[in-house]
């Protein structure tokens, strides 16, 4: 009997954080009910998809596939965001006979991509070869996209950071919501203990965890210029 995995990623450092995995759970369960099948196992790991190095999740489910298997994903770049080795995983995934499924990249599901070359068999050599290319070339474009959206991702977070304007004009390791009205009060604080931190904490709405970080930021503060 054939089996069913599921295998959902998303990182964050690409990603916003709240989706989670919401949308890929979604997916998949639609799928499921649609061609009414069970998954054995559900794996899904928070980790960049620039490489296979590192994902434990899906070298778990590598040892366990067997052939006439399914992987069931979302889309492709859940699968990989590198063209060059994804495409050599891809490939090697497939002719040991395990079937991979994009749900929204259907075009490059290894059951498309083997009728393709079915087709091909079939036929003389210049359409053999063509309908050869055909197929190897609807992966690699996907496979590609799925790399560049990744280094078009990067580089927003790098220029984001870079633009940040809570970066410039701050000294290194000083708080960001450390205003120069909160800093003196704090600074009064050390010195009159009548003043309670609960006063303070209401005048700034900020939390108890949060004002004891700058009370320790103060105090360190206040030694190094002592």
């Amino acid at each position: 009997m054939d089996n069913y995995y599921t295998y959902m990623r998303i990182s964050t450092k690409e990603e916003k954080a709240k989706q989670r995995f919401s949308r890929q759970e979604s997916a998949l369960k639609h799928y499921a009910t649609k061609n009414n099948i069970e998954y054995l196992i559900e794996f899904k790991e928070d980790i960049s998809g620039k490489s296979f190095d590192g994902r434990n999740e899906w070298k778990k489910l590598e040892r366990i596939v067997q052939p006439g298997d399914y992987i069931v994903m979302k889309d492709v770049c859940r699968f990989t965001r590198e063209a060059e080795n994804g495409y050599n995983k891809y490939m090697s995934l497939m002719n040991k006979g395990v079937n991979l499924v994009f749900l929204d990249n259907p075009t490059i599901s290894t059951d498309y991509i083997k009728n393709l070359l079915n087709i091909a068999e079939t036929q003389d050599l210049i359409a053999r070869e063509s309908t050869k290319f055909i197929a190897k070339i609807l992966l690699i474009a996907e496979l590609d996209r799925a790399e560049k959206e990744r280094l078009v991702i990067s580089q927003r977070t790098r220029d984001g950071m870079a633009a940040s304007p809570n970066k410039a004009g701050r000294k290194v390791g000083h708080l960001d919501k450390m205003t120069p009205a909160l800093e003196a009060d704090i600074r009064r604080y050390l010195r009159d203990r009548t003043i309670k931190q609960v006063d303070l904490l209401k005048k700034y709405k900020i939390s108890r965890n949060t004002l004891r970080k700058y009370i320790a930021y103060t105090v360190k503060e206040l030694s190094t210029s002592s």
